[in-house]
């Protein structure tokens, strides 16, 4: 069941005021969960993933550098 629709249930069935103490128990509960995860922002994600992204062109170049002087090196080895 959506939470929308048991927060509607819930509205229809209790009196305002215990309403807004359990809106705020359940708030309390939610928010304490979520902190617990560690969840990151939006925001620092998409940072994380442009580091990555740059991170992985910077190693696919050094590798492709490292296979050229590799090479280089047994041509001169070898003449």
């Amino acid at each position: 069941m959506p939470l929308k629709k048991i927060a509607e249930s819930l509205g229809e069935v209790l009196p305002g005021e215990l309403l807004q103490d359990v809106k705020q128990n359940v708030r309390g509960v939610v928010q304490g969960s979520l902190d617990k995860m560690n969840l990151v922002t939006r925001e620092e994600l998409d940072v994380q993933q442009k580091v990555l992204a740059r991170t992985r062109e910077q190693l696919e170049t050094l590798q492709q550098r490292v296979s050229e002087l590799e090479k280089a090196l047994q041509d001169t080895a070898n003449p």
